[in-house]
């Protein structure tokens, strides 16, 4: 499987607000999983080579700002895919553009390169790219750039309470 580090105690008295966040998202889920700390790991590739699977198998959050409305809107998407975005604003309802630094803050909880599925701050709409599910297991971000932890594709659906759509080219 490649380069594993030890688990993420539950207890750690330095780990971060949004790392605490999404350790308690997803406990109230039932989602047993172990959160893995890996070397900087802001985009899939890095990702990737640092646990040791398919570029793919890396649920990336991408956020894009409804242009309308003025929230963010939360596309969980596989590695190796970019958002298109004429097909997320189809799904979404309205015009998107790029979400910066302050509202993905304001909104998610997050900072840019550790965005995570789960334990936003707010509800948020989400889509989920289909390609995800060819896999056993996927890896996404949890609440830092150093930080990963694993969840079944459903799993992920689910918890995160994304809709399955095609939003990627």
């Amino acid at each position: 499987m490649g380069l594993v580090a030890p688990p993420i105690s539950r207890h750690l008295p330095l780990m971060s607000k949004s790392l605490k966040r999404v350790r308690a998202a997803l406990d109230a889920a039932g989602i047993d999983t172990t959160i893995q700390e890996t070397p900087l790991a802001r985009t899939a590739a890095d990702a990737a080579a640092a646990i040791g699977c398919e570029i793919d198998q890396i649920a990336k959050s991408i956020i894009l700002r409804g242009e309308t409305s003025g929230t963010a809107l939360l596309f969980i998407t596989a590695g190796g895919n970019r958002v298109d975005v004429d097909k997320a604003t189809a799904l979404a309802g309205e015009p998107l553009g790029k979400a910066d630094a302050a509202l993905i803050r304001a909104q998610t909880g997050f900072a840019i390169g550790g965005v995570s599925p789960v334990g936003q701050r707010s509800p948020i709409r989400a889509f989920f790219d289909p390609k995800l599910t060819e896999f056993d297991v996927i890896w996404a971000a949890a609440g830092t750039p150093h930080h990963v932890f694993s969840a079944k594709p459903d799993d992920l659906i689910t918890f995160s309470g994304s809709q399955p759509a095609d939003f990627t080219s």
